[in-house]
């Protein structure tokens, strides 16, 4: 923060910046296994063209922040970690209401890694329930540019809790699945793949689904997808940095497939993780 590196716990920005005020920010996360980012470039790409977009500036260009973003997991000494790099509107020294007078503020920070699922979750599929809360429109907020705005998701959240579930889905605009709180999905249908294209973060899990099964010959698109489809499934998996690719048993009340983690789900989960010692997806973290 403001060029220092510190605790955690020391760090603070002012009640004042339009990030907090009116979540006025774009950031983007990273993972960090055994030593590595995965798939860093991707992320930079992603958090560069949302800063770019929201008319944004940083006083670092794209190999400072990957740097600043490798000495915060060296300094804190994490193997595995979840690695965060932020942008915020900041505030204007004269308190204008006027966002191009506000000074941009970086912030960037590591943290042990964690998954949206558990261990045991991960063994047995996540239970999840489709909430009718509407994901904020794509022509209101951009969904390509990573964003705070997450009161929607919150509240798909408490309506799955409701519900004895442990995660949720919410519904775009035009009532069919978009996402998760943090997370894509996909569904496998007769040994092929769909993830639902609008109104979504392009997640760069989802990406990397993307690639894995051109790599490997499965089909995939991407497309509408209604609840039905979804609980009409054989597998169901959900995307994520925090925790990759993680397979989905039920469904509100419906079973998916046998209601285990099924053959493609596993490949892919596979895959996944050996791809995190494959140069060319990896970066290697400089620890002093």
């Amino acid at each position: 923060m403001d060029g220092q590196y510190l605790p955690m716990s020391e760090a603070k920005i002012s009640v004042l910046d339009w990030g907090f005020l009116h979540s006025d920010a774009t950031y983007d996360t990273v993972h960090v296994w055994n030593g590595k980012f995965f798939r860093l470039d991707l992320h930079l790409d992603r958090f560069f063209g949302g800063i770019e977009r929201l008319r944004m500036k940083l006083p670092y260009d794209r190999e400072a922040i990957a740097s600043i973003l490798n000495n915060c997991v060296a300094l804190s000494g994490h193997k595995s970690a979840y690695v965060e790099m932020i942008c915020t509107r900041g505030s204007s020294p004269t308190f204008s209401r006027d966002p191009r007078q506000a000074e941009n503020r970086f912030i960037a920070f590591a943290v042990p890694f964690g998954s949206v699922a558990n261990k045991e979750q991960l063994e047995r599929g996540l239970h999840i329930a489709i909430s009718e809360t509407v994901r904020i429109p794509p022509k209101s907020v951009d969904p390509s540019i990573k964003n705070y705005h997450w009161l929607d998701l919150v509240k798909g959240l408490y309506d799955a809790y409701d519900k004895g579930a442990e995660t949720a889905l919410i519904v775009n605009t035009i009532g069919h699945i978009a996402e998760g709180p943090g997370f894509n999905v996909f569904l496998v249908k007769d040994g092929a793949l769909r993830t639902p294209a609008f109104g979504v973060l392009p997640g760069i899990t989802r990406r990397t689904v993307l690639d894995l099964c051109t790599e490997i010959g499965l089909p995939v698109t991407g497309g509408d997808i209604s609840r039905a489809e979804i609980k009409g499934a054989d597998e169901v998996f959900i995307t994520s940095t925090a925790g990759g690719i993680m397979p989905v048993s039920r469904i509100d009340e419906a079973m998916i497939g046998k209601g285990q983690v099924g053959p493609v789900t596993r490949r892919l989960m596979d895959l996944y993780w050996q791809k995190h010692d494959d140069p060319a997806w990896s970066t290697v973290v400089v620890y002093p």
